[in-house]
């Protein structure tokens, strides 16, 4: 149960800080920092979501993590990382192309890195994991 009402605070806190940025800024925003706010939204929806699912077999009786929510994550960190490399070779080649910040190149890495976590969580979750 403290596991549950773990995610939803840190979910809660990220938006509050996210949201403070976003308002706090007097520079104007640039279609990126919209772009980062889109994607760290998308990201919080998705964390929410694991919250709810988690809560919901809490209440059903069933353990938090069984044999194939454990595999499921296995296999998408797994997976995440391998691609997260490629992203950050591209990301090495494109900042020579394109004059970034560095901050913001950064951001965009971690932000592209939590988002290949989500779709290959969402392929292995409804597509299933073949037996090996």
């Amino acid at each position: 149960m403290k596991k549950s009402v773990l995610v939803f605070i840190v979910a809660a806190l990220v938006l509050i800080t996210t949201g403070l940025w976003f308002f706090s800024n007097t520079s104007g925003l640039r279609p990126m920092d919209l772009l980062q706010f889109a994607i760290i939204i998308l990201v919080i929806a998705f964390a929410i979501y694991q919250g709810i699912r988690r809560l919901r077999s809490l209440k059903k009786g069933e353990p938090a993590e069984d044999e194939l929510s454990k595999k499921v994550l296995t296999r998408t960190a797994a997976l995440s990382y391998y691609i997260s490399l490629y992203i950050w070779l591209a990301m090495i080649f494109i900042s020579d192309k394109v004059k970034l910040d560095i901050d913001a190149l950064l951001g965009v890495g971690i932000l592209a890195m939590a988002v290949t976590f989500g779709i290959c969580w969402m392929v292995f979750n409804f597509r299933g994991i073949k037996n090996e």
